[in-house]
């Protein structure tokens, strides 16, 4: 037990200037304490932020858009804008990309993961997010459709609390931000465990990680996710998945997962993407 609260101290050091990538469940507070929120703020540079809000997922971009806008200036950040960009050819455009270079901190908002992902991949907008989360000079956070971007591979739709089976989740390309992740929110509050599962039967190789609304998790570059907020977040682990009879039967038919592990995580929990290292919150750890 000392051994673990000597690896809990060493990792609770001020990491407050420090860029990070935060996956929201959706529905965050915009109104109380706005942790996420101001997490997300205080990671991109606090009252020195440059925020660029991406709201490219929803049907009313212009809407949704400017409410972020008005909660991040309210919250004192220094400079937001929001980039509306609706079709591919907006991705090309100078000043979008100008935008995206100079930026602290991008925020993808809510609605439809495929219209994010069809703006979105494989253009010169999305090198420039991509390449600067990976050299460490942005903070990225998504919210809903913006959380289920996250993985390479991406649940794009599907049912809820049956039996896991293929026919539960539809399936499609993600923007790869964090590409080991298959990322499902809104997850207790609509019952998606078994869709997870279900995606995470066809796809082994890759850890499910299902986030409640108003809950994130915030992973840093070494690996390490961290949880806030007032839900959980559920990890499903096939790394020692011993039998799955996924590629034999029927769309409709129970899968068969055999070993499979799940972790519950909630506030203050944290997890190594890598290692498969579960860390309690301090306030849980006893003499």
């Amino acid at each position: 037990m000392r051994q673990l609260k000597a690896k809990w101290l060493e990792m609770t050091t001020s990491q407050a200037t420090k860029t990070a990538v935060l996956v929201i469940g959706g529905a965050e507070d915009k109104v109380h304490g706005r942790e996420i929120l101001r997490t997300f703020l205080d990671r991109a540079g606090a009252k020195d932020a440059h925020i660029t809000i991406i709201p490219s997922a929803s049907r009313e971009p212009s809407i949704i858009g400017a409410r972020y806008v008005n909660i991040f200036e309210d919250m004192g950040v220094k400079k937001v804008e929001i980039l509306d960009i609706r079709e591919r050819d907006h991705c090309h455009d100078r000043y979008y990309k100008e935008s995206l270079e100079q930026c602290t901190g991008v925020f993808l908002t809510g609605g439809d993961q495929l219209r994010l992902c069809g703006v979105l991949a494989d253009t010169p907008v999305m090198d420039i997010i991509r390449g600067r989360v990976k050299t460490g000079e942005l903070t990225l956070a998504g919210t809903s459709a913006g959380a289920a971007v996250m993985g390479h591979h991406m649940i794009a739709g599907g049912g809820s609390g049956e039996t896991p089976n293929r026919s539960l989740v539809d399936m499609a390309t993600g923007l790869g931000f964090i590409p080991e992740l298959i990322v499902d929110q809104h997850f207790h509050n609509r019952n998606r465990i078994v869709r997870l599962m279900s995606a995470i039967a066809s796809h082994p190789d890759r850890l499910g990680i299902g986030i409640d609304e108003d809950t994130c998790a915030m992973f840093e570059k070494d690996g390490w996710l961290e949880v806030m907020g007032k839900g959980a977040v559920t990890i499903i682990d096939s790394s020692e998945l011993t039998h799955t009879n996924e590629p034999r039967v029927g769309a409709t038919e129970p899968l068969s997962l055999h070993n499979l592990r799940v972790h519950i995580l909630s506030h203050g929990d944290r997890y190594h993407l890598y290692g498969r290292t579960v860390l309690p919150s301090v306030g849980r750890i006893s003499s």
